[in-house]
């Protein structure tokens, strides 16, 4: 039987990029090698510090609750073979949806890849083309430059999306706004589950 590291399960309304304010249900995965200063789940990192849960019950509890939407997020879900969780959550029904850095090769059949590059550790080339959505989050004023270098590699197809790291909002917000009004390929990403209160 196949099992996961899972830090957390929760049933919540997606907060950020192309599905901001859609319900979902969200899997977050332990093991993290990319080590954002700044990331907000430092928790998860380590991948023995979480239990292992059966795949098959995973399945169930989603499926305990109406929504057919399954986001997988970490830490950084593709340090872990995910090829079968899609499998069993495509057959139960559900839009299967990641949240990846790129750091590690993609496994898995997705209906939604939202690619989030960290400067912290590089991405694999593959995701260039796979990623339905690219996601940078601004930390600093050469976050919006380097943005730039990753929207220049993915498909036409790939939304563009900057999102403010949250504890420089107040900072890199206005730059952001100045940023999509010269580069309309953008849009402005805001973390709305933190404003709403909710996981």
């Amino acid at each position: 039987m196949t099992r996961y590291p899972v830090m957390e399960t929760f049933l919540t309304i997606q907060g950020e990029g192309a599905f901001a304010g859609s319900a979902a249900f969200f899997i977050r995965l332990g093991g993290c090698d990319v080590g954002c200063s700044w990331c907000d789940v430092k928790e998860s990192w380590e991948v023995g510090a979480h239990p292992m849960r059966d795949l098959d019950d995973l399945v169930r509890e989603a499926s305990s609750h109406p929504v057919r939407m399954v986001v997988i997020t970490g830490g950084e879900p593709m340090m872990h073979d995910l090829g079968p969780l899609t499998e069993a959550f495509r057959k139960a029904g559900f839009r299967t949806h990641v949240e990846t850095s790129g750091a590690h090769p993609l496994s898995g059949e997705w209906h939604w890849i939202c690619f989030s590059p960290k400067k912290f550790k590089d991405p694999l080339s593959e995701y260039y083309d796979r990623a339905h959505e690219l996601k940078v989050v601004v930390y600093n004023h050469h976050d919006l430059k380097w943005a730039n270098t990753h929207a220049d590699r993915v498909s036409s197809r790939c939304q563009l999306f900057l999102q403010p790291e949250w504890t420089k909002r107040a900072v890199m917000t206005p730059a952001m706004v100045a940023h999509v009004k010269e580069d309309p390929r953008w849009r402005i990403s805001l973390q709305t589950h933190k404003y709403l209160d909710i996981p």
